[in-house]
């Protein structure tokens, strides 16, 4: 099971830990999404969300206010004794002693924010969807071409890396070489990312490892990138027959999510970096509407049609 530490979300948010005698990196996120306990500081606790991330703003707080200290104290028991991950204090608001009283009881973190209510918790929504989605780990190239997510993938020694790094001297950024973390955050989008191990490294046969941040500059590497082309590089098959119009597309899947995907024969002599950039403006290209083949047969069709008046 995925998950990300209490620590690991005070880090990203730059939140305040109120209770810092808590163990942090002892509570741990499984659920991508936040709830506002309105519901639970009034009583009703069906359907509750228990795992999540509880967020208190403005209406929670005012709501609370209008209770005494004897129902205030027992609502706010009743919340955090059933087993939250944490408390989210919004707005600068700071919470009531028994509230801290009783996050030290039950090992509750107690964090606070400066942010709005909503404001935050669409930021922590969208952090934890990424950390939290499915992943693999898939042999392979990616960079960002043109804007466009392009993994470059094939047998060991093919040539992604020399590929990719003749794209890096052409202006495109290197995300991962070699192996690619694949994050599905939903149904249409793959993201992909670099293990911390080799990040912004790229090996090359015969030379060894070289460090693209530190040769080419900040500007040549990017930290995520989805992943919207995938390129197969493969040897030359003289009796294969490949696709020589692109009328419909190919894909391949990763966690259930399909991506297009272009089979590319290897022949020396073939400049591997302006293919991949033909391929990713070509893919930006269909995204927009236009399809070159389509109109390619449209107008054998138009002179056919012309042809046989």
């Amino acid at each position: 099971m995925y998950g990300v530490t209490i620590t690991e979300l005070i880090n990203k948010m730059n939140l305040k830990n109120i209770v810092p005698e808590i163990d942090t990196d002892k509570v741990v996120l499984t659920h991508p999404d936040v709830n506002r306990p309105a519901l639970q500081l009034a009583g009703f606790y069906d359907h509750f969300d228990r795992e999540r991330v509880q967020i208190i703003g403005n209406v929670e707080q005012a709501y609370i206010n209008t209770l005494d200290q004897e129902r205030r104290y027992e609502r706010y028991a009743r919340l955090i004794s059933s087993e939250i991950p944490c408390v989210l204090y919004c707005r600068g608001m700071e919470p009531d002693p028994e509230v801290l009283d009783l996050c030290r009881r039950y090992q509750v973190p107690c964090l606070g924010s400066e942010k709005a209510t909503s404001e935050m918790m669409a930021e922590v929504i969208r952090w934890l969807n990424v950390k939290l989605a499915p992943c693999i780990s898939i042999h392979g190239v990616l960079l960002d071409v043109y804007g466009e997510g392009v993994m470059i993938m094939g047998e060991s020694g093919i040539g992604k890396s020399e590929a990719a790094l003749e794209l890096i001297k052409r202006g495109h950024r290197l995300v991962t070489d070699d192996v690619v973390e694949i994050r599905r955050v939903s149904d249409d989008t793959l993201v992909g990312s670099a293990p911390d191990i080799t990040k912004h490294f790229i090996e090359l046969r015969g030379i060894g490892i070289i460090d693209v941040k530190t040769l080419y500059g900040v500007e040549s590497v990017k930290d995520t990138q989805n992943i919207d082309l995938v390129i197969k590089l493969e040897d030359w098959n003289r009796d294969r027959e490949y696709d020589r119009l692109g009328m419909e597309d190919q894909y391949t899947e990763f966690l259930g999510n399909k991506v297009v995907c272009h089979n590319i024969p290897i022949r020396p002599g073939r400049n591997l970096a302006i293919i991949v950039e033909s391929a990713a403006v070509n893919h930006r290209q269909k995204k927009m509407g236009y399809n070159a083949a389509k109109e390619l047969y449209n107008r054998v069709q138009a002179n056919l049609g012309k042809a046989a008046r």
